[in-house]
This record gives structure tokens, sequence and C-alpha cells, in this order.
């Protein structure tokens, strides 16, 4: 095979992964290419760099090629772009210096079968976060932490499972009224709180963990889509402040993700400060951004980071949080159009549809 063949071949794969998640259906094969759009990027460019050296000047065949390779490079930039420390930032930084409006959080997915408590109590000792998120948790790791963090956290909303979506919710600020709610599945819960600030401010605090559309646990997306929406719309009717944090199995740049904050109102804070990719720990080739933390307009930046390996496929996701009300509308999001409420309604109704 000539060479040239070769990478024509490579750029037909390329074109091929940045058209199928443009696809809208739900099936895990073409929901996986939502994924690793960092690494395609970097392949896309490869492949033209490289065709470059091979390029005639004679044939039209080349500049066709070139063309449409270029076009899936420009589109795939369009989509990492805002997670770039070029773009500017969604959440702006803190100005207030008023510690108590500040909340600090810390997600780790600590993977089930891992053993290693004592890195991730060390990591939550390092941080000395406010709220603490752990999941894939079943009672063995409940078991290990549960004592110890209860000392420094009085509140906790512990809902331990050994399908590997278990979750542990511990606070230094009051929970009030906290529930777990199992609201597309009976086997994946979500918690669903009043923190209270130090500052007496009431925030509404979701944690969820929605199944990954993948053959060994769901071949459609169709359910983390649907439970996606169904916190995004009680984002959107909340009369309090809102944070929605959790391992999404899901990318900041997919269009359900786009949809999700489009829906709720709600934004992201690691947009225009970095990529922090989360998953996989493991790998450094394959990662990209799962865990998400997603504030409503009325919060600002003290900052955001991941932390070390703590023995799991994912790193600790940090941040720290100012609630500053007063210049919300520099920050807020446009309103949901007609065409995303109706799509985001369509995204539940499947994942009802397919409960009966």
């Amino acid at each position: 095979m000539k060479f040239k063949v070769f990478l024509q071949i490579v750029g037909g794969i390329a074109v091929l992964f940045t058209i199928l998640p443009f696809v809208a259906l739900d099936y895990w094969w073409i929901r996986v290419f939502d994924f690793p759009h960092l690494q395609l990027t970097a392949f896309t460019i490869l492949a033209l760099l490289i065709y470059f050296f091979r390029f005639d000047m004679r044939y039209w065949g080349d500049y066709t090629f070139i063309l449409i390779i270029s076009v899936c490079f420009l589109v795939q930039i369009v989509k990492i772009f805002p997670y770039t420390t070029v773009a500017n930032v969604e959440v702006l930084n803190a100005n207030s210096k008023d510690a108590t409006n500040f909340i600090s959080i810390l997600s780790i997915n600590v993977l089930e079968k891992s053993e290693e408590y004592s890195k991730v109590l060390n990591e939550i000792k390092e941080y000395d976060p406010d709220l603490v998120i752990l999941l894939e948790t079943n009672d063995r790791w409940m078991n290990e932490v549960s004592r110890i963090l209860s000392e420094n956290y009085p509140f906790k909303v512990e809902e331990p499972l050994s399908n590997t979506f278990g979750m542990l919710l511990y606070s230094k600020y009051k929970l009030i009224a906290p529930e777990i709610k199992y609201l597309v599945d009976d086997e994946i819960p979500s918690t669903h709180s009043v923190l209270l600030l130090p500052s007496g401010q009431e925030v509404k605090l979701h944690v969820i963990h929605p199944t990954p559309p993948m053959p060994q646990h769901n071949p459609k997306a169709t359910d983390r889509n649907a439970e996606m929406q169904m916190i995004a719309e009680m984002a959107k009717d909340s009369k309090l402040p809102v944070i929605v944090a959790g391992d999404f199995n899901d990318v900041a740049w997919s269009q359900s993700t786009l949809l999700f904050q489009n829906v709720s109102g709600l934004l992201d804070p690691r947009v225009g400060r970095g990529m922090f990719n989360s998953y996989s720990a493991n790998n450094w080739l394959l990662r990209w951004p799962l865990d998400h933390l997603f504030v409503s307009k009325e919060f600002r930046v003290v900052d955001i980071s991941l932390g070390d390996h703590v023995g799991s496929d994912h790193f600790p996701y940090f941040a720290k949080l100012s609630f500053e009300p007063e210049m919300t509308v520099i920050q807020e999001r446009e309103k949901p159009t007609e065409e995303e409420l109706e799509q985001s309604e369509e995204d539940i109704e499947k994942a009802n549809k397919n409960d009966q």
C-alpha cells in the first residue's frame, strides 16, 4: 500500500470520527466518540501535516483531501477551545474575601474495587473541603471512611451500593431535608439537599452519577441523558442558587452536556481554565473530563484543580467557590430555546418509555 493511500485512509477515519458525534442516536458505539475530541484533534492535525509532505499540486484530489481534513480539524478545535486557558472564563474569579460565603467541594470516584482508603482519606485531609463526595462506594468503603470523616463532617448522606453506583456525601455545613432519589433506574441513586452556608445562605445541591453508555452497563445513553435533563429541569425551576456535582459519565463538550447547561442555566467553572481531565488516571493518552461541577450564576471561582492519584481510575476533582450574587447579570446564560426545552423533554420521555 502506498504511503499516500495509507494517509488517506487515516484521514477518512478522522472524518468518520468527527461526524459520528453529530449523529442523534443514543447507541453507545456512537456516543463513545463524544469523548476523545482532544485526541482526535491531535490525530487530525498529525494526518494533515504529514500529508503535506506527499502533496501533489497537480492532483485536485489532494486539494479536496486537505480541505476536508482542515474542516474536521476546525470542528474539533471549536469543540475543545472553550476548555483551554486562552478562552474566556464562564464563571468569573471571586472578588469577595468573606469566608462565610465560601464553599469548597472535593468529588472523588474512588473505584469500588480499590482498597486505597488511606490515599482517599489523605487527599481529603490535604484539601480539607467543606463537602466531600465519594462515588462508586459500597458498604466496605463506607465502613472504612464514615467513622473517620464523621469527626469533621457531622452531616452526611450515605447510600452504599455494590453495583459501582454507591454514593457517600459528607458535609461540614448543615444539610437540610436531604433526599436520595432513583430518578431513572432503581439501581442508580442521586442525592438532593439544601446546603446551609455559614452566612445563612441556602444552596440547592444535587449529586449525580448516571450510568455510562457502554455495553457492560447500558447499551444506550438514554438513561444518562434523561437523568441529566431531569436535574436540568430542577435547576431551571429552583428558587435557590444551585450546585450540581458528580461523575456525569459524559464529557463537557458533548451535545448532551451542552443541552444540560442550556436548559438548566448552570455554568461550568472549567471553561477558560482548562480541561481538568479527571479520567483516566491510569492512561495519559486516553483522558477526558468526566467529573463535573456546575453552578448557578451567583457563584464565582476561588480555586479549581485535580487531586493526586488515589488508586482510582479517576482523579479527585476540587473546586472552591464564592457566593457573590451582586453581579449575577454579568455571567447569566441565555434562556433555553423552545427547541432545547423540547429536546430535554424528549430525552426524559425516552427513558420513561424504556421503563414501561
